[in-house]
């Protein structure tokens, strides 16, 4: 776990594309300044981060990007969760605080200890929540100016079984929960989405995961701006909680490239 110079990463797709895929959660990195204020030994941070980490969404974003006709943006989180989790809201506003899981978690997925309770998150927002956001910013900006809008497809993974730091998650776990926003996520977007994987043995809508992320400069201002998630259930692309992939990832890859062609035209 060393020091990484860049957090995230934008990758260029082609010039004529609005899509952006958002990958924020699929890195296990940890600078080893950021590690020294986790509390958890080696044997079980690993542990956390088989569970927190959303695995082989990179991947994913990789292969679809090569496949789709229109290459799409890819902005890419290079370090974990655990360092900031740049969609959470950076203030009060987030729910999350409630379990400890606010932009700098201090309980882990199983509502332990992760960070001492009196943790200032300043210094971490500072050095690598903002600049991820402002980034992020920019990038949909640069989509907006080029194409007319800017269309974020925001990938997540999700385990099969519910996790204690999950708020929401009493209701239906389909292999693929696609989260919207009743600003962003227009009616064609979805139905779009819904077509698209409708073959990888389930859809469901806005559980157990619900909204999607917009940059503050643009949420709930730019209707030219839309924006969906897509959680996809762990075991039906890989061993759970962090182990290999498996022949699953392939119809994914068909699937979400789909998406990405339709909203391409």
């Amino acid at each position: 776990m060393n020091e990484t110079p860049d957090s995230f990463e934008l990758v260029p797709g082609t010039a004529g594309s609005p899509v952006i895929l958002h990958v924020p959660h699929s890195a296990r990195e940890i600078p080893a300044p950021v590690r020294d204020g986790i509390v958890l030994d080696d044997t079980a941070l690993e542990r956390e981060l088989d569970h927190i980490t959303d695995a082989h969404t990179a991947e994913l974003a990789v292969a679809v990007a090569a496949a789709a006709d229109v290459a799409p943006w890819r902005f890419v989180n290079r370090l974990s969760r655990l360092v900031i989790d740049p969609e959470r809201f950076p203030d009060e506003r987030e729910e999350m605080l409630a379990v400890g899981m606010g932009a700098v978690y201090t309980r882990t997925t199983h509502r332990a200890p992760l960070r001492p309770a009196d943790t200032d998150p300043r210094a971490l927002i500072d050095r690598y929540f903002h600049p991820y956001a402002r980034a992020m910013t920019d990038a949909v900006a640069d989509r907006l100016a080029a194409t007319g809008q800017a269309v974020i497809i925001d990938v997540h993974s999700y385990p099969t079984a519910r996790l204690p730091y999950e708020l929401h998650g009493d209701g239906p776990r389909p292999p693929v929960c696609l989260g919207t926003d009743g600003f962003h996520t227009p009616p064609e977007l979805l139905s779009l989405a819904e077509k698209a994987f409708a073959g990888v043995g389930g859809v469901g809508i806005d559980s157990p995961f619900s909204g999607t992320y917009v940059p503050l400069r643009f949420y709930e201002r730019d209707p030219k701006v839309t924006a969906l998630m897509v959680e996809i259930r762990r075991d039906t692309y890989m061993s759970e909680p962090g182990g290999p992939v498996g022949p699953g990832l392939s119809r994914l890859v068909s699937a979400l490239t789909t998406l990405v062609d339709a909203v391409s035209r």
